[in-house]
């Protein structure tokens, strides 16, 4: 009984992938995430007329504050795509190895982010307090040495992101781990955030449980 439950829920799954018309790529056609104790599904929006209509649509920003960023803001950090940060959310966060860091302020992340991803505003790495850095470097995996420093053998690996090309919130955060003494070979820059990412349909969620505080 139990395989036959099996055999009809894989199945299901082919049927389901099957029907799917806008895919992640031609053999992927979603990725699943745990998001706050849920399973959520990251897929492309299946409508092919739709389009962007909120705050994303625009395509200009005053410069200052909004330039658009380099594709390298660090050297040594590697930046990636979208297919590069699905890989990492199906092999890093979901293992536990890897977290999806959004570097926004909180009122960003609270009305829209990725699946899986926790709330580090980049303002919390240009604090003074000793304590609340101990506390960051300790979630992310760190532990604090003798000497006042930090020991990053153990750390977990990071993807970081904020609004878009325009966005340097999650520049900022990098540069500043990176002060403190992360390694760059841990550290990964998802250059098009929120922005690219709504532009390619693709799933996005509203939560208030994960946040850095």
């Amino acid at each position: 009984m139990g395989k036959k439950l099996l055999l009809a829920a894989l199945l299901s799954t082919v049927a389901f992938s099957d029907n799917i018309l806008v895919k992640i790529q031609k053999n992927i056609p979603y990725v699943i995430v745990n998001d706050s104790g849920q399973k959520v599904k990251i897929m492309r929006i299946q409508d092919t007329g739709h389009m962007l209509t909120d705050d994303y649509a625009k395509t200009s920003r005053p410069c200052p504050p909004f330039c658009i960023q380099p594709i390298r803001p660090i050297d040594g950090v590697k930046t990636i795509a979208e297919l590069e940060l699905l890989d990492f959310i199906k092999n890093k966060v979901a293992t536990h190895k890897g977290i999806l860091v959004d570097a926004r302020l909180p009122d960003f992340y609270k009305v829209e982010t990725i699946p899986g991803a926790i709330n580090i505003p980049f303002t919390i790495v240009q604090t003074k307090s000793q304590k609340i850095k101990d506390a960051l470097f300790k979630a992310l995996g760190a532990k604090k040495k003798a000497d006042g420093s930090y020991d990053f053998s153990n750390a977990k690996e990071i993807a970081a992101f904020c609004n878009g090309l325009w966005c340097g919130q999650s520049p900022a955060f990098i540069r500043g781990i990176i002060k403190e003494g992360y390694p760059k070979e841990k550290i990964y820059y998802y250059r098009s955030g929120m922005q690219g990412w709504k532009l390619l349909g693709l799933t996005t969620v509203v939560h208030k449980a994960n946040e850095a505080k």
